[in-house]
């Protein structure tokens, strides 16, 4: 492993800092960082930000600038910007924000959705908001998250994407701390979704030393066999343009799942508690008086079967957990992941696209109809597993040095089933013991979340950064109470809001459980109201 070192001067300067406030301002000392020596990284530029005074970029995704309120909250602190190249095609862009007043003495780093390629600026917002130092990257190159193009020919940049970046702005980040402060951090936590819980479990295998406290959102964790069920979702739905389900079918599907299954859990409230009870059968909605927006097809029906049920190889081996019922409509439900407004316009199809031409097989006119998804699977596997799959399940290395993490996953999410965290868990708690895994590892699957936020059930829970402010309502306040006060977390208050807005009030809340648990109603009390729920024994 590299180690990030700091020259004899900037060291001088570390222990000057300490005492900052006496002897140098802020401002000194941020200004002082630009001359801090990185081994393979050099900063670009340490300026004091005033309070209130920060303006992200004008381009960039919306959801990873926030709104202009956010950075109007803010007190003053040390932006700093770094460059890191580990490899001579390495060009990492970090930025590092300490707070100048009140740091709660904590570190935080953030991480990416999709293909990455942007700092994320509300993360780092709000973790200055909350007094952590924190960091974020853009991984090795600049692009928008569903834009693969940059991996072809790269395969430094693919490395750094995979697992370094995240290091080496670690590493990078804890530098600057000792040397702007004149002390490490406390404790370190790195908390994302998606990508970014893919990110947050290949540290915790890869590099157990980088946190204390690990919070992995619905990981891509097992990359190559993700992108290959995408791989056959694309052509299972495009193919045959008979076998498409146009988005105007998906809230008849809806219907029909609720109808199904929506009361078995004693609340009929849109939400299946444990959509791997439903017993949903597509057949029911077989057109018998000519083709609408009621019913499916026959060959529609089958491409509904086969989305449920996952891809599997010649040998009946399940490539990819499929997609679980009750998730079909909505915002970010299946139109907009899976199905599209129009035949190949989804976002998976979009990341099958974009991995396999640009990571796998490294053509840019690379023809998705050209290839068996077995084949698919087999060339992605043989160029990424390594470097990609965060599906270690000996995690010992983490827990003895005292890491914690914590999993969630929402039941309806369209972009990537829950069943692979669950399966992920298993295999942890398989290799290590159960007795192991509960000293150190929760996963909690929340009923109705979609794709690490929205959806019809509760999606507010402290997941995002943002949220209420004491660990039995927020996931990521629980991380560290346990990693700081040794309280491991139980059930965790959840809220869904009106219209998802907290200013027009609560809707309903109910208690995520640690699994296998589960949120059962006890038939009497108000069903909005988390209090009348318990956490009782589910189904593995």
């Amino acid at each position: 492993m590299r180690k990030i070192f700091v020259s004899g001067a900037a060291a001088f300067f570390a222990v000057c800092s300490a005492s900052a406030q006496g002897t140098r301002s802020s401002a000194q000392a941020c200004e002082a960082l630009a001359h801090l020596e990185l081994s393979k990284a050099k900063v670009l530029s340490s300026q004091i930000m005033e309070a209130g005074t920060f303006t992200p970029p004008s381009t960039g995704t919306p959801w990873l600038i926030g709104s202009p309120e956010l950075y109007k909250t803010l007190g003053a602190f040390c932006r700093v910007v770094v460059q890191a190249t580990p490899s001579p095609d390495s060009d990492i862009q970090i930025e590092v924000w300490l707070p100048t007043e009140g740091w709660n003495g904590n570190f935080q780093g953030q991480g990416n959705g999709g293909f990455a390629g942007e700092i994320d600026y509300r993360r780092l917002a709000l973790a200055v908001q909350k007094k952590y130092a924190s960091a974020a990257t853009n991984t090795g190159h600049s692009a928008g998250g569903t834009d693969g193009s940059w991996a072809l020919g790269h395969p430094e940049k693919v490395i750094d994407f995979g697992y370094r970046a995240i290091h080496e702005m670690t590493q990078i980040s804890k530098a600057i701390v000792n040397a702007f402060y004149g002390k490490n951090q406390e404790h370190s936590f790195f908390s994302n979704c998606s990508n970014g819980g893919r990110q947050a479990l290949m540290e915790a295998q890869r590099y157990p030393a980088d946190y204390d406290g690990i919070l992995a959102g619905a990981p891509a964790n097992f990359w190559t066999h993700l992108l290959t069920k995408a791989l056959a979702d694309a052509q299972a739905t495009t193919l045959d343009p008979a076998s498409y389900i146009p988005a105007s079918k998906l809230p008849a599907i809806a219907r029909a799942v609720n109808a199904a299954c929506d009361a078995q859990d004693g609340v009929a409230d849109g939400v299946l508690n444990d959509p791997r009870q439903c017993k949903f059968n597509p057949a029911s909605l077989i057109c018998k008086a000519g083709d609408s927006s009621e019913c499916l097809t026959a060959p529609q029906i089958a491409t509904l079967k086969k989305l449920y049920k996952g891809p599997r190889d010649t040998k009946g081996t399940l490539i990819f957990p499929g997609y679980l019922p009750g998730a079909e409509e909505g915002p970010g439900g299946w139109e907009l992941w899976i199905t599209g407004l129009a035949p190949g316009k989804s976002l998976l199809f979009a990341f099958a696209n974009g991995y396999f031409s640009n990571f796998v097989y490294e053509k840019a006119d690379w023809n998705y109809r050209e290839i068996t998804v077995e084949q698919g699977l087999k060339a992605a596997e043989e160029k990424n597993t390594k470097t990609l799959n965060a599906i270690e399940p000996d995690l010992s290395a983490f827990k003895t040095r005292g890491g914690k993490l914590i999993l969630y996953h929402g039941w309806n999410d369209a972009a990537i089933s829950a069943l692979n965290t669950i399966n992920y868990y298993n295999d942890v708690a398989a290799k290590m013991g159960e007795a192991e895994v509960s000293a150190f590892t929760r996963l909690y699957v929340v009923p109705g979340l979609q794709h690490c936020g929205g959806g019809p059930g509760v999606n507010s829970f402290g997941q995002d950064g943002a949220g209420a402010k004491d660990p039995q309502h927020n996931i990521e306040l629980a991380l560290e109470q346990w990693v700081e006060k040794g309280v491991a977390p139980s059930s965790i208050v959840a809220t869904k809001y009106v219209d998802d807005n907290p200013a027009k009030g609560v809707k309903f809340t109910r208690p995520l459980c640690p699994y296998p648990q589960s949120a059962k109603y006890k038939g009497t009390g108000d069903p909005n109201d988390a209090a009348n729920f318990v956490c009782a024994a589910g189904s593995n």
